[in-house]
């Protein structure tokens, strides 16, 4: 009975050894098991902060390329940093590289720099399992091209009536006349009878246009649609307040027809910073159209009768995300999209 007894309190002991045993390993697979939760969600958090840099980087560089007339590795990845860290939470963002070898497409890549830029991820609950440290990238790239349609002013230029040579903010000023014998002609010297640029609306104050075969069509009468008071009341607070109105309007090559029947064929939008305008002969219709008018003089008055015109600058200009359908195309008169592509 006693050898019994002392053979089964060994067993025990042996027993609850092992126990010890298999506890001591068991902890270590569920420290290391949260310790591979936790920097996972690490990584990925790092990783959404990198994307938003990356992001932010490769749409700054475009804009910038483009309004530049071009660009250099160095310059785009100086732009690209202006906005990369500002858009990362930490703040604590490098930019590995910029690629420029595909035309009009910028490709930004950016990694961790870390809080004591190690240029790696600290604090990993990995490391005291002896894991590397973890360096985290991510990419985007953004393209400009010449925008090929769009959504605003119910108005078309023609390509013959504008000098863009300057698209600038320092370009030359100048009046846009659309009446008789004005300067805003089609390609043959005539305009379409009774039409005179406006475009048909598809709402308020608003046509949508489009380059390539689609023809815009034409709303006939020498002044604006009445439903532009509001928009053009809002030009001018813009400019009393010392903003800026900068309008994106469609540029055709070749207008047909007459009245109602008559079309413009869009070739491309030139973005125009306006000055003041003579749509009409009273309220929001004209703005600082006088030759004694601020920044105004005599040869840039549009005054009197049915003279109608715009006064101001073409300007080189970047949309961002504006727009759908394909980018490319497009005459290019300054004015491009700016969009994420990957």
């Amino acid at each position: 009975m006693q050898r019994l007894r002392a053979t089964a309190t060994r067993q025990h002991r042996d027993e609850r050894g092992a126990t010890g045993v298999l506890v001591a390993v068991m902890m270590l697979v569920l420290i290391g098991a949260g310790a591979l939760a936790v920097d996972t969600g690490q990584i990925y958090a790092e990783r959404a902060q990198l994307q938003n840099a990356a992001d932010a980087g490769a749409l700054a560089a475009a804009q910038q390329c483009h309004r530049a007339g071009g660009c250099t590795v160095g310059q785009a990845m100086a732009w690209a940093a202006e906005l990369s860290g500002p858009n990362s939470d930490d703040g604590a963002t490098t930019v590995d590289s910029v690629d420029l070898s595909v035309p009009n497409q910028i490709k930004v890549v950016t990694s961790t720099r870390g809080s004591n830029g190690a240029g790696f991820l600290t604090k990993l609950f990995a490391s005291a399992l002896n894991a590397p440290p973890v360096t985290v990238r991510a990419n985007a790239i953004a393209s400009f091209r010449n925008k090929t349609q769009g959504s605003g002013f119910p108005l078309a230029l023609s390509d013959s009536c504008f000098n863009l040579s300057g698209g600038s903010q320092t370009a030359e000023v100048q009046k846009i006349s659309y009446k008789p014998g004005g300067t805003c002609t089609g390609p043959s010297g005539t305009q379409i009878p009774g039409g005179w640029g406006w475009l048909d609306r598809t709402s308020p104050c608003i046509a949508e246009t489009t380059t390539g075969n689609n023809r815009a069509g034409s709303d006939p009468g020498n002044n604006p649609p009445t439903d532009c008071d509001t928009v053009l009341g809002g030009w001018i607070a813009t400019i009393l307040a010392g903003g800026d109105v900068k309008v994106a309007f469609p540029v055709f090559d070749n207008a047909g027809g007459q009245g109602q029947n008559g079309y413009f064929h869009v070739i491309g939008y030139a973005t125009f910073k306006m000055w003041g305008w003579k749509f009409g002969n009273n309220h929001n219709y004209e703005f600082r159209n006088r030759a004694g008018d601020p920044n105004m003089t005599s040869a840039l008055a549009c005054s009197g009768g049915n003279n109608r015109c715009i006064i101001g600058q073409f300007v080189t200009f970047e949309t961002i995300d504006s727009i759908g359908g394909n980018s490319s195309g497009g005459a290019n008169l300054g004015t491009a999209e700016i969009k994420l592509i990957k």
